[in-house]
């Protein structure tokens, strides 16, 4: 079974899709205030959705030095030659795109509207071969009118009430991803020595600064893409590791911003600015103490 964007459904999935419309059972990941929430503007859970893919990443020759896929799994390189992380790049973009796709693909099979609280994963199960996870609960709208494909999001029910309420709504999940590395000049190693005392390296400070620019600018690429008026980051993730030896040092970080592109679809009503979470009990009139 395939989406109009080519996504693949594995017989697994395609089996449980069997089930749940002849089932007539409903099922969801949100919780109380997650169903509650997402209720109050005219959405209703419909059933869980996932979609899922176990890829190899490995080493990808792309001509010349610095085809490298998978940075932190010896890279072998000498002094002063480019590194290139586009396949590398790449593949992860591809895992969790195929991931999203698969869920999106099994809600629109089901009916569904759009997926709300998706959690996104991705798992190293050895070797080289990785696993890219896409799970949410898939809701449909009381209304007549239908998109033109499920909206995604990472964002909470009673946060998708709040959203909505305030006059904006979902569109889908954006993601930013950058990975850099850079040889460690001798100004970043006389910081790094024991002697240097409690200082910043200007190196690795240089480089984690652009790989989160990178990413946060490819994030905010892919909302305008989208034709969203707007983006929540939902998480920033950073990942730094070492090559080399005393000789050369190839410093690399790879850095993802994950989040929902959002629309303004209307200028109703603003949502309340802080939700009480804890009733505080000397708000509470207590009666008299009945003695025993």
């Amino acid at each position: 079974m395939t989406s109009g964007d080519g996504a693949w459904l594995p017989q697994a999935a395609q089996d449980r899709l069997a089930r749940f419309s002849t089932s007539g059972v409903r099922t969801s990941l949100l919780s109380v205030p997650g169903a509650v929430g997402i209720e109050s503007v005219g959405l209703t859970p419909v059933a869980e959705v996932m979609g899922c893919i176990v890829q190899q990443i490995g080493w990808t020759a792309t001509g010349g030095y610095g085809g490298y896929g998978a940075p932190g799994f010896g890279m072998g390189m000498s002094y002063g030659y480019a590194v290139d992380f586009r396949p590398y790049v790449q593949a992860l973009y591809h895992g969790y795109n195929t991931a999203l796709a698969r869920m999106v693909t099994e809600a629109a099979a089901m009916g569904a509207d759009g997926v709300v609280d998706v959690r996104i994963t991705r798992s190293h199960l050895g070797q080289s071969n990785h696993e890219f996870i896409a799970l949410g609960s898939a809701v449909r709208a009381r209304s007549t009118r239908r998109p033109a494909q499920p909206f995604t999001t990472e964002l909470s029910g009673p946060d998708v009430a709040k959203l909505m309420q305030a006059g904006w709504a979902p569109a889908r999940i954006a993601i930013g991803i950058a990975v850099q590395a850079q040889y460690l000049d001798w100004r970043s190693r006389n910081q790094m020595s024991v002697m240097a005392g409690n200082t910043e390296v200007a190196g690795p400070t240089e480089l984690v600064t652009l790989v989160r620019h990178q990413a946060r600018d490819t994030f905010g690429g892919q909302a305008r893409e989208a034709g969203a008026d707007g983006a929540i980051v939902s998480d920033i993730q950073l990942r730094t590791w070492e090559e080399g030896d005393d000789n050369a040092i190839l410093l690399g970080a790879e850095a993802k911003v994950f989040g929902t592109a959002i629309s303004r679809f209307h200028t109703g009503p603003r949502a309340p600015r802080n939700a009480l979470t804890i009733m505080p009990l000397r708000s509470v009139q207590q009666g008299p103490t009945r003695k025993r």
